[in-house]
């Protein structure tokens, strides 16, 4: 079973229907958040079509303005 369900993520990464613009996976099948960039030697990238990718977007953005926020307006 675990190999059918890695043979049919491979058959979604691999389809040219689910890249938008060739750079943004997008595929409303895949219940995955992450997933290999098309060049699986860059690393990983977002599903956008999954509604949990813009929560991480908007959390990773609000942590990442925190940090600097902190860092800028604790100089004395």
């Amino acid at each position: 079973m675990d190999n059918n369900i890695q043979e049919l993520e491979e058959s979604w990464h691999d389809d040219p229907k689910n890249w938008k613009y060739g750079i943004l996976y997008y595929n409303k099948n895949d219940k995955r958040v992450f997933t290999d960039k098309r060049n699986r030697n860059y690393g990983t990238t977002l599903n956008f079509a999954n509604p949990k990718s813009y929560l991480f977007i908007v959390l990773s953005t609000l942590f990442f303005g925190f940090v600097i926020y902190m860092i800028t307006n604790n100089k004395k």
